[in-house]
């Protein structure tokens, strides 16, 4: 049986979220409205993720366009993939800039799908959007629509935690982790295989310890709760994130939770403990304007205007600072690295096309960037080098991006079980009684 062959119109937000999206559709039929070149046209200029996939995506069209015009159908990607096209046309017997009663970019591409419609009226054509409201507009106008799903996970309620609870463990056996520091695997498990650098909470009714599988050692060890650089774990989830950041064994660890868990005080603090390991730390996020709106609109220079956004980050080190006497080895240490840019404080953007060889690289923010991002961040990990992503992927800043296709539940996802990873997801709140409450209830 044939498979039917379906037209897919991009949007704008399609491109954004994944300059390389043309090539996720397979044997099927790609359209780009004219509207949306125009827009990343508009978007190129910049440091920004979004200006970096503009580019990209107009490099691209380019490139599959030499001798071609691009109102011809070209081939996507060579063999098994479908055509794509640049679509000028936006003239179709319903106008939605009447519809809808404004002219405007978004109502342009939907005249583009309308039009794509009724010119291919035995083929299915779906508008695709990252766009929520975009798409029930185009619903609202009988055009089938749908999410970009590439990077989108299934089911957030049964993503990883990285730990488990087990009651009724034997008395004999936690003895025996705390008396030798581990047990075998089998004595623990049985025949069950475990995933790869998971954490355990042993319990009996008297007794209890907290462990990890070794995959190197495939071996049940047993986790104590250690001091970083003045900072130590406040529970068993903090103890088993600690532990993560600490292990040279695993280069890529995921911390996931509310504000208030520390997630980036423990990356921090851990990155600083092992400073002689790298030669830079650098701690840095995403910087997502409020209401969307571009930084430009800021007062000031280029360092004025970011420091709103790494404010977070500087409040962690002052933290860890304020622990220390100014005349503390460790409190002089902190300042001398920061001076010297041994300790780096940036934003995200600022990090691209840097190298990352010797370097403990924490990401935080991590679920206001597109799996793409974090492809792209890990890929360019060097010799030697750790990375931390933190973040919650319950509060996301941009509009494209939700709890299910954000990079950080798509990096959990797909990177379970691999030896060189290990994640936690931390839910108990230790900044206050009261952000406690907010957290809970609010």
């Amino acid at each position: 049986m044939v498979k039917e062959k379906k037209i897919f119109v991009l949007d704008t937000s399609v491109i954004i979220y994944d300059h390389m999206a043309a090539k996720s559709f397979h044997e099927h039929d790609v359209v780009i409205p004219i509207t949306v070149l125009e827009e990343l046209d508009n978007f190129k200029k910049g440091n920004d993720t979004k200006n970096f996939a503009a580019r990209e995506f107009t490099r691209y069209i380019d490139k599959i366009s030499v001798g071609n015009t691009l109102q011809d159908w070209i081939n996507i990607n060579g063999k098994g993939h479908g055509m794509i096209k640049i679509e000028m046309n936006q003239g179709s017997k319903i106008d939605a800039e009447v519809v809808f009663g404004e002219k405007k970019a978004d109502h342009r591409i939907l005249n583009t799908a309308l039009y794509i419609s009724e010119q291919y009226p035995n083929r299915k054509v779906i508008m695709v959007t990252k766009d929520i409201n975009l798409r029930i507009k185009a619903k609202s106008l009988n055009l089938n629509a749908e999410d970009y799903e590439t990077g989108k996970i299934k089911d957030v309620s049964e993503l990883y935690t990285g730990c488990s609870e087990l009651e009724k463990i034997p008395l004999e056996l936690i003895n025996e982790i705390y008396e030798k520091g581990f047990c075998e695997t089998a004595a623990l498990l049985k025949k069950q295989k475990p995933t790869a650098n998971h954490f355990y909470i042993l319990k009996n009714e008297a007794k209890s310890v907290l462990a990890t599988y070794s995959p190197s050692k495939d071996i049940i060890e047993r986790i104590k709760k250690v001091t970083a650089f003045g900072i130590s774990p406040q529970n068993a989830e903090q103890a088993f994130a600690l532990d993560s950041i600490m292990n040279p064994d695993v280069k890529l660890v995921t911390l996931q939770g509310v504000a208030g868990t520390g997630k980036t005080l423990l990356s921090l603090a851990g990155a600083l403990e092992q400073r002689r390991n790298f030669h830079q730390i650098y701690l840095a996020r995403p910087v997502v304007p409020l209401s969307n709106k571009d930084i430009g609109y800021l007062p000031g220079d280029i360092k004025s205007k970011l420091n709103p956004y790494m404010e977070p980050l500087w409040d962690n080190l002052k933290f860890i600072k304020g622990l220390f006497g100014e005349k503390d080895r460790e409190y002089k240490q902190i300042t001398e690295m920061a001076e010297n840019e041994k300790l780096v404080i940036c934003p995200l953007a600022y990090i691209r096309g840097r190298s990352l060889s010797n370097v403990f690289f924490i990401v935080d923010e991590a679920q206001n960037l597109t799996p793409h991002e974090v492809k792209t961040i890990i890929s360019r990990a060097g010799e030697n080098t750790k990375i931390i992503f933190t973040g919650d992927i319950y509060q996301i800043d941009t509009p494209y991006l939700d709890t299910q296709s954000n990079g950080l539940s798509y990096l959990i996802d797909k990177l379970k079980g691999q030896k060189l990873y290990a994640h936690v997801t931390l839910e108990k709140g230790e900044r206050s009684e009261l952000a406690n409450l907010a957290n809970e209830f609010l």
